[in-house]
């Protein structure tokens, strides 16, 4: 897919790259029409990664306003890290500020697709650049339709029909050992993310293309198979799932917010040194169950 229609003031280009893309001179703290907002799915669609260069303007309140636009808002279960007066938008930051964590900070140190622990996984994520490190804080993003349609034959076999569980804890206690960056959950807390089961490969609700639907960090077992042999299948999905010829590797700018598509890609934040600032605000958009 090549530049927009010129009538809408901006152009959208799509990466070198397995996946992604960026849109060009669009000021989303502006109004934005219904076609234009057309044309902009289509190259979300297109992209699986979207990048909307130089948002300095965009304030949280438009953020939650923008990515409203693409359904209902999913409220992250870690409310202590929800942005003051806008529990739509989860902080994920490594800062500390009188003693306390203003954010996540090790959010997406595993890949995944946010929220594929719910029922209803996010439709994408919206995610808004305040502040950066100066070195490192890059996020990676695997291509899930390449990932499926280069598994070899035997494998889709083995895993056509097949249903995996999605376990929001499956690395929690895992992660809190490795830093002070999030808090034990609360009874009520782990009651909003019980384990759910999801096809291995989904359909696409918009795209009609299948895609691989499994991550190390939420995917916890296959249903059906004996441990071992879930376990083993699992590790060679993960594995194939983040070969470099499905990856786009982002080098975050100032100012940029960026939408992914959580049906068809799956992320991992490679983390920045602990002295560099590092700030950034999330909406995570509703989608629908996976079939």
């Amino acid at each position: 897919m090549g530049a927009l229609q010129p009538e809408f003031g901006f152009a959208y280009r799509h990466f070198d790259a397995p996946l992604g893309g960026e849109i060009i001179n669009l000021d989303l703290s502006a109004p934005l029409s219904d076609v234009a907002f057309d044309a902009l799915r289509k190259s979300f669609l297109d992209a699986q990664v979207l990048v909307f260069r130089n948002q300095f303007n965009l304030t949280p309140q438009q953020h939650i306003a923008f990515s409203r636009r693409f359904g209902e808002l999913q409220i992250h279960v870690l409310k202590e890290f929800h942005l003051s007066g806008h529990p739509e938008i989860l902080v994920v930051s490594n800062v500390v500020e009188n003693g306390r964590k203003i954010g996540l900070g090790d959010a997406g140190r595993y890949w995944h697709s946010d929220l594929s622990y719910k029922e209803e996984p996010s439709l994408g994520s919206l995610l808004h650049a305040q502040e950066l490190p100066a070195t490192e804080g890059d996020t990676i993003f695997a291509n899930m339709y390449l990932a499926y349609e280069t598994l070899p034959d035997p494998i889709k076999q083995r895993i056509e029909g097949r249903r995996a569980v999605h376990s929001y804890t499956l690395k929690y206690d895992d992660l809190r050992a490795r830093s002070n960056a999030r808090n034990a959950l609360t009874p009520e807390q782990l009651a909003q993310v019980a384990p759910v089961s999801h096809p291995i490969v989904r359909v696409h609700p918009e795209t009609g293309r299948k895609a691989l639907f499994v991550s190390e960090g939420f995917a916890a077992r296959i249903e059906g198979l004996p441990e071992g042999e879930s376990d083993e299948l699992l590790k060679f999905l993960f594995a194939h799932s983040t070969r470099p010829e499905f990856l786009y590797r982002h080098k975050w700018q100032p100012g940029d917010l960026l939408f992914w598509d959580n049906r068809a890609t799956i992320h991992l934040a490679v983390g920045c040194p602990p002295d560099q600032r590092r700030t950034l605000y999330r909406t995570t958009v509703k989608g629908d169950k996976p079939v």
